[in-house]
């Protein structure tokens, strides 16, 4: 199998930024091609600065990548599995939403002992025009 080309970060930022407005429930969800776009640019980031097979992270319908060092799954359902929708992803990707608040919501399914991303989220932290960034 290839290797996947690395992902731009100016593409992700461009790709990301289109759902901002939808993220802030100031606009309708984005069209079908806009979402996936995102959603896979920030799922090959996660798989990119986090590399290993040990969990998977599941965004239905658009993407699924494995991640994160420790033992390599390669079989069945893994012992380690995230899986949340886009507009959940996407708010973590930006730091829109926290890890723990996500969990807490019961937003993000994370299941198995190395199933916590909070380490590598957010991703990019992008704001729309007039809304500041918060700063960790």
């Amino acid at each position: 199998m290839p290797a996947r080309r690395e992902v731009d970060p100016a593409e992700l930022r461009t790709a990301v930024s289109v759902t901002l407005p939808w993220l802030n429930d100031r606009a309708p969800r984005p069209e079908r091609s806009e979402l996936a776009e995102a959603v896979r640019l920030s799922l090959r980031t996660l798989e990119r600065l986090a590399p290993g097979r040990t969990v998977e992270v599941r965004v239905p319908p658009f993407s699924a990548v494995q991640c994160v060092p420790g033992p390599r799954h390669t079989r069945g359902t893994p012992p380690n599995v995230v899986e949340t929708d886009p507009h959940t992803w996407l708010s973590l990707v930006t730091g829109k939403l926290s890890w723990e608040r996500a969990v807490e919501a019961e937003l993000v399914s994370a299941s198995g002992a190395r199933a916590d991303l909070s380490r590598w989220l957010p991703l990019l932290r992008i704001a729309e025009p007039g809304e500041e960034v918060a700063e960790e």
